[in-house]
């Protein structure tokens, strides 16, 4: 059955003001996309509960250095503010949906064969050596089983969360089947590509036993950002902060988080606009 979205109200529609809405259609399932700006594409794939104002905003950050941001609209309401209830109504929908391996282990979610169609056409549309792609929280990992196509130049995985860190083995697998992982090792191996991963020290939700993972399989082609948000960390960071790209974002020069969102947008840079 194909995916439908709400139509927007004059609040979240002021959100995605700048967006062009359009939809595609890959495997029988359409879905809404929102893009912004013009140059190679970067594939940004929102966090529960969907595609916040904040979210939106990092679009714009991406467009504003000469990229082309496409959100697809997975779950949620476009637009939308975030609360803690829609969070958890978007996360009970996921958790019994086929399309995302919410505790499987070494399992790719089913809806990156999707995603990654969405990133062949984007590329093919917009041009460039490739394309970026971000993940957050429960998409985080996606950007990593997107890797097994070569188009994927740039891949980020902010606060990678899945499978949900139920017991130790869990909560360090990727995500990600073995099949898969053995073609990303091997484009690491092979080629000039890194992954790029985002989390807060603190954060349960991403476990640190996921990042070592990734620095094992990967070695030094994975690149950990940890931002200090243990009790009395310098910065104030809350014990419970999670998305370092949007809402525990501090946009402030000098600050952990703004560092690593200017991190991301050089990896953009360097990978997809350098000639």
């Amino acid at each position: 059955m194909a995916a439908t979205s709400p139509t927007l109200g004059p609040t979240t529609a002021h959100v995605l003001d700048g967006f062009e809405r359009t939809s595609f259609t890959a495997d029988g399932e359409t879905r809404d996309v929102y893009s912004i700006g013009t140059g190679p594409a970067v594939i940004v794939i929102s966090e529960i509960p969907g595609i916040t104002p904040l979210v939106a905003d990092f679009g714009r950050r991406v467009a504003a250095i000469g990229c082309s941001a496409v959100l697809p609209h997975l779950f949620g309401e476009p637009g939308a503010e975030p609360t803690v209830g829609k969070a958890l109504k978007v996360a009970a929908k996921a958790c019994i949906s086929k399309e995302f391996a919410t505790f499987a282990r070494n399992k790719t979610s089913p809806i990156t064969q999707w995603l990654r169609a969405l990133a062949r056409h984007a590329h093919a549309e917009h041009g460039g050596p490739g394309v970026g792609v971000v993940g957050m929280c429960l998409t985080g990992g996606f950007a990593l089983a997107m890797m097994v196509d070569d188009i994927v130049l740039a891949p980020v995985l902010s606060q990678p969360s899945l499978p949900f860190g139920l017991t130790k083995a869990h909560r360090s697998d990727l995500g990600i089947s073995e099949e898969d992982l053995s073609k990303v090792k091997q484009r690491c191996a092979g080629e000039d590509v890194c992954v790029l991963g985002l989390r807060f020290s603190g954060d349960k939700l991403s476990p640190g036993d996921r990042f070592d993972r990734l620095a094992k399989e990967l070695g030094d082609r994975f690149v950990a950002v940890e931002i200090d948000s243990s009790p009395g960390n310098d910065e104030g960071y809350r014990k419970q902060a999670h998305s370092v790209l949007t809402e525990d974002l501090r946009d402030v020069e000098g600050s952990a988080t703004k560092a690593a969102l200017d991190q991301v947008l050089a990896l953009f840079r360097d990978r997809l606009l350098a000639s």
